[in-house]
Order: structure tokens, then sequence, then C-alpha cells
């Protein structure tokens, strides 16, 4: 996905070469999924004969201001690129359209040949992108509801710490914001958090004020660097993990040190354990807390991910890990009894494990319907409950818990 540095690159090519000419001819795709909001002829019809006066971004958007209103803008998705014909603009891998490509491209949506001869496209192969005709981009979504740009509107080390000491989210997740700070993606979050030796996962109010300033300098740095090089990624520096993000887990290292992936703000995260390790109390749940939960009722599978320290130690953060916490603290009472049903009855394996997995509640009604299944066939309501009573008496005797028993 081109993020801040490539839409960066996108609006410098576009200033030194298109402004001051005039839009002579405009070829608009007839794709309402990316052409937002306005026919393709009433698009092309509203910019010919206007000049291109500047070209503008915030965060991961860019727009062309003309001689007057309204304006293209360009949200650019996955895969949304700027190319201008005969003018090197930065390319990346899921976007870039060959020189040996017809032109202007079958994937262009937005497309002007200016009074000079130059033609400039903006191509979208996955169709994610957006590109809008509006009067005032600044005043309306999504440019209006973007945080401060990572490059032009930087925060002071104070302001960077005492935002951070508000959040409780996990670092990751918080730099993909862009409410938050705009321009950063999946992959600066990645390079940045390895140059500061953060773990993703570790929550933001956590970092002590000195890691809050590495960590800002880091994000200047980072885009800096990009963009020293027109965010050609060949030519980013040799010791970012930028370079091995795309490597299969195993075969993944930076400087020597293994690469390992995670799922973190819901994107695949690349990060080195050895270097980017998890602090303070999340450190301390790393090491002991999947061990006291990995005994109730989880597979083997589940253990090897406690153990890995990795979404489970987020504080409810990470998105998939989030969900599976609620369902197991929902589950909790109904865990402990799947063991002696499965003793009793394979037949009653696979439905007995659909409902503890996906019903959050309703212990009770299970029960009361897998009783049966460890007789034989059908059973009268009386030999129903005895079959539940006697089922949860075996269950209580083999946790352990006669004291419970008593009280009952």
């Amino acid at each position: 996905m081109p993020e801040l540095p490539e839409v960066e690159a996108a609006r410098r090519a576009i200033e030194e070469h298109c402004i001051g000419k005039k839009i002579v001819k405009s070829i608009i795709a007839d794709d309402s999924k990316v052409i937002d909001g306005v026919s393709a002829s009433d698009f092309e019809a509203s910019v010919l004969g206007k000049a291109i006066l500047s070209a503008h971004r915030k965060g991961k958007n860019l727009w062309l201001r003309l001689d007057s209103p309204p304006f293209p803008s360009f949200q650019f998705g996955m895969t949304g690129a700027i190319y201008i014909k005969g003018v090197a603009v930065t390319q990346y891998k899921r976007s870039a359209v060959k020189d040996t490509d017809e032109w202007p491209s079958k994937y262009s949506k937005f497309f002007v040949e200016l009074d000079d001869g130059l033609e400039l496209s903006f191509t979208d192969k996955r169709r994610f992108a957006k590109v809008r005709l509006l009067n005032d981009p600044t005043s309306v979504p999504p440019i209006s509801e973007l945080g401060p740009d990572a490059l032009l509107e930087p925060m002071t080390v104070d302001e960077f710490t005492d935002s951070l000491s508000k959040k409780k989210i996990t670092l990751k997740a918080l730099l993909l914001d862009q409410s938050y700070i705009s321009g950063i993606g999946n992959w600066v979050a990645d390079e940045v958090l390895y140059q500061a030796k953060i773990h993703p996962l570790q929550t933001a109010v956590s970092l002590s004020k000195e890691s809050c300033a590495t960590l800002l300098k880091c994000i200047k740095e980072v885009i800096e660097k990009a963009l020293e090089v027109g965010a050609d990624s060949s030519q980013f520096p040799s010791n970012w993990i930028f370079h091995s993000r795309e490597k299969k887990p195993g075969k993944a290292f930076v400087d020597g040190k293994k690469i390992d992936f995670i799922t973190a703000g819901g994107r695949t995260t690349a990060y080195v354990p050895e270097l980017q390790k998890l602090n303070g109390v999340q450190a301390a749940k790393a090491v002991g807390k999947p061990r006291k939960q990995a005994p109730k009722g989880e597979d083997s599978k589940d253990d090897d991910k406690y153990n890995s320290g990795d979404e489970s130690e987020s504080d409810g953060e990470e998105i998939a890990e989030n969900v599976k916490s609620k369902k197991r603290q929902k589950l909790g009472g109904q865990v402990k009894q799947p063991s002696p049903r499965k003793r009793k009855s394979k037949e009653s394996d696979t439905e007995d494990d659909d409902g503890g997995n996906d019903d959050d509640g309703g212990g009770s009604d299970d029960n009361a319907e897998e009783a049966p299944k460890t007789k034989s066939g059908k059973v009268t309501k009386n030999k129903q409950a005895k079959a539940v009573t006697t089922s949860k008496e075996k269950v209580i005797s083999q946790k352990g818990k006669p004291s419970k028993k008593k009280a009952k």
C-alpha cells in the first residue's frame, strides 16, 4: 500500500512537472467504485481547460488545486499510483505499471493531457482507491478527519509523550490510526518500531519519556530517508527490516537476526524478538500469565500461541485476540465440561465442540441437550434431569472440588 513517502514523491513530481499547465484533454474511467460521487462525463467537463496551480498532500491523500474549484482528490487505497509519461515517478510492487504496457494504462482512472503535451494518469489495479471532485478537499472526509501529518505537522517530544500517556492502545495499532497521526501505514510503522527497538504490542501508555522521544525521532528519520531516495524502495538502507518483510517465516532476517511475524493492529507485522521486547507489566504477563491460562481447556496450538507472547499479551487491544479472549472469558464455566462428555460419546464431539465455541452463553442448555447423548436413544425428562445431575457431579469430582459438592 502506498504510504506517506510514496504519495509525497508523487506530489513532488506533479509540482515539478505539471504546475502552471492547462488541461487540454481528460479521460475519466466509467468506474463508480473508484470515481466517487460524480459521473465520468461531469468530471471530465469540470477539469477541462483549467490550469494546475499546485499539488497538496495530507497523510496518504493528494489533491490538485486548479484555477477554480472543484478540485480532483485522490485517496490511494491499496494500489493507487501517479504516473507522468516520460517522468520517473516512484513505483511500488503492487501498483507498478510497466513501461511496455499500453498508455494510458487499462487501469487508469484519471487521465489528463496538458498543453505542452505532458500526460498524467492515476491508476488503480485493485480498485480500492477513491477519486473525487471536491470544492474544498480539506473540509470533508477523509481529509478533514485526519490527524496531524507525520511529515508536515510533527509533534514536539513533550506533546508526543503527553499524547501517548493517555493511550492504552498498542503502538502498532496507534501508529496505523490515521486520526492520530496521518501518513503512516503498515511498512512505515514496522520500520519505525524496529528502528526504535519497541515491540509492536507494547502499549503506548507504558512507554518511558526516553522511548517516546526515540519513537518520534525514528518516525522523522524513516520518512525523511525514504524521501531522500524518492521513495524508491530498492534504495532504502540495507539494514532496514523493510527488505525482509515479505519473506517467509523462518527465512526472514535483518542484520543476522530473525524476524518474526504476528498480527498487530489488524495487520501482519514484522518485528525482531531479540531487539523488540515487551517491557514492564506486559513483559511479566508474557512470561507468567499464559502458563496459568493454558490448562483451561485450550489445545496445544493455543498453548504455543500463549507461550510466544504475541497478541494475547496486548491488553485486549488487538482485534483478533480480543475477540478470542472475550469468548474464553464468557465460556469460562463451559470449557471445563467437554472432557467427561467426550469420554462418554464420540458421536457428540462435533456438535458439542461447535456449540461450545460459537455460543457465548446458554451453558445450562448445552448440558440439558448433551445428557441424552451420554445414554442411548430417547430418554424421559426425569431421566434426562438425572443424567445432567450425574454429569455435573462427575465433573466436580474430576476437578478435585469436593467442597462445592458438599455446599450444594
